[in-house]
């Protein structure tokens, strides 16, 4: 350990040499302990060490000004060096590739070809870290060529990793394979690398299969390859995978020093769906966080469990730990679902107090939602309105909110609003603002702007587009209008748009225009089971038993499945 005193006696011996400063340097990178460090860089300077021939001093030095995190700081000493070879470069340039920054690393790389100096395996690794951070594939490909010139895969497995998950990153999965398959070595952390590229791109039923390879090549999973098939077996709902790899995590005796892996496995039984396995497990971690205990109340908002999530939320703040954004954003979904506007309140006190709301505008669109489900329109449009800024998403919440309750008028005001400030309409507002204007029967203002979607906004007028429209004429009885809206579709489309109809009229008890669209759609298909049960609901929402009960029997004589 660096103590004050070693650091103090290193310091002041008189003929203290580069070797001593080299160990302490990499115990400050170690430690990212920046004052220390800057304390040696001072002596190191007085003493005039730097000006030596030996490079090992000076990019000791770079290296653990780069792994604290002060980039800047490690360029400067290598633009100040009087000389600088490979491995001051490839020291800059892993740092810049571990902090995400890598399009610094990458020209980094390129000032170093062009100061003469030859690539060696770990300058090519830190190159090839930075290409797949940045998706520069073309560059990464010409590295590849020059390692493969120069024969350097032969003798340096980092390498041939480094290239596997370069190109697995940067989405180039069937490369990445072969890549691997043409290494002359591969271990655990090569087949890792595979593995999370083709999890993090959606193939996870593929990841599971190159998992059961590397194991049948007697390779045995690290945590890492365990936190990339958890994630795999929660997208694809594995849990019978998911359970025997928690099992195999246990046996291992891995969650003992791993958050990260005791996450993973949250997460995994939380997307699988079984959330009270989810929550013993994280009960049971030896160490938690606030990530292990969002996943979980995220868990539980998703499944419309919303008493249970802001349960968990109180007992995550009982055990010290503070809320992030991803937690206040899931217990505002709780809140809203399920009408705790007190809470909410609370909760939006806390978020003000920590001054969040200036730094993420999803957070403030989840606020302005929360006070809209729990039916505080007003105070939803002012807490809008006081946003530091807002997007079109924060602008179609609200206007999404007006058009549940049907109040069209205020949907269009916020309509107008919104593009005022400069903002340009998405798909969703626009169906927002044509729902709220049809529900509350604001027809010229709803055929104004269904005629300018297309034409003005260059948006495709769907089915979704059309069937509102349609819906809105049906509910004041204008149903030739409503005729040709359907007829302007393409046939193909009709019984689509009247099953959909029909759907809308039973979530608007309107049982006149239902009927004109049941017989419209079992015309198309008469065996169509959803037309039947939707007329029937219809019917019985309005209290008209015996029409409900002549639908059932038309659908227990023409469909197949009774």
């Amino acid at each position: 350990m660096l103590t004050k005193g070693k650091l103090k006696g290193y310091c002041e011996k008189e003929d203290g040499d580069e070797t001593d400063f080299v160990a302490l340097l990499k115990a400050c990178a170690k430690k990212k302990d920046i004052l220390r460090g800057t304390s040696l860089h001072a002596d190191i300077v007085k003493r005039k060490l730097l000006e030596t021939k030996n490079p090992s001093l000076a990019n000791t030095l770079i290296s653990m000004y780069a792994k604290c995190g002060f980039l800047e700081k490690a360029q400067q000493v290598l633009e100040d060096l009087p000389f600088r070879n490979v491995v001051s470069w490839s020291s800059l340039m892993a740092g810049y590739a571990q902090q995400g920054y890598g399009q610094m690393a990458i020209n980094c790389f390129e000032r170093m070809r062009k100061e003469g100096l030859c690539p060696d395996a770990f300058a090519f690794s830190s190159a090839l870290k930075a290409c797949a951070s940045t998706g520069a594939i073309d560059k990464g490909k010409e590295i590849h060529d020059e390692i493969m010139t120069r024969g350097l895969l032969e003798e340096d497995i980092v390498l041939g990793t480094a290239l596997v998950d370069m190109y697995a990153k940067c989405g180039f999965l069937a490369k990445a394979q072969q890549v691997l398959e043409e290494l002359p070595e591969r271990d655990v952390v090569t087949w890792s690398a595979l593995i999370a590229g083709f999890v993090e791109h959606g193939e996870s039923i593929r990841a599971l299969c190159f998992f059961e390879k590397m194991q049948s090549e007697g390779f045995s999973p690290n945590s890492v390859t365990y936190i990339s098939i958890l994630k795999a077996c929660g997208s694809t709902r594995n849990i019978r995978k998911g359970e025997q790899i928690h099992e195999a995590i246990i046996c291992k005796k891995l969650l003992e020093k791993d958050i990260v892996l005791g996450n993973a496995l949250v997460d995994m039984y939380v997307k699988c769906g079984v959330l009270v396995k989810a929550q013993q497990l994280l009960e049971k971690l030896p160490f938690r966080n606030v990530v292990s205990w969002s996943t979980l109340i995220a868990g539980y908002a998703e499944q419309g469990q919303s008493g249970k999530s802001l349960y968990c939320f109180k007992r995550m703040k009982h055990d010290g730990f503070s809320p992030n954004m991803v937690t206040f954003i899931c217990v505002l979904k709780a809140c809203g679902h399920i009408g705790a506007i007190e809470k909410g309140k609370e909760i939006h006190d806390e978020i003000v107090n920590r001054g969040l709301l200036e730094k993420d505008i999803v957070l403030g669109t989840a606020l302005v939602d929360m006070y809209a489900k729990c039916g505080s329109y007003v105070k939803a449009q002012q807490v809008l309105e006081e946003l530091p800024y807002r997007d079109v998403i924060s602008w179609s919440t609200l206007i999404s909110a007006y058009a549940e309750r049907g109040q069209g008028h205020e949907a269009l005001v916020c309509f107008e609003r919104m593009q005022r400030e400069g903002l340009t309409p998405d798909h969703i507002t626009f169906l927002s603002v044509l729902t709220a204007c049809c529900r509350s029967g604001l027809l010229e203002e709803a055929q104004t702007l269904f005629g300018n979607i297309n034409q003005k906004y260059d948006i495709n007028l769907d089915l979704k587009y059309q069937t509102c429209m349609v819906l809105g004429l049906g509910l004041v009885g204008r149903f030739d209008e409503g005729l040709s809206v359907i007829r302007s579709m393409p046939s193909c489309g009709y019984f689509a748009i009247w099953l959909a109809v029909l759907g809308g009229c039973r979530k608007w008890a309107n049982v006149k225009f239902g009927k004109l669209a049941f017989h419209q759609t079992i015309q198309l298909d008469p065996s169509c089971a959803s037309a039947y049960v939707l007329m029937s609901d219809i019917f019985l929402a309005s209290g008209m038993l015996d029409d409900a009960e002549k639908v059932e029997a038309m659908r227990l004589k023409y469909t197949k499945h009774p």
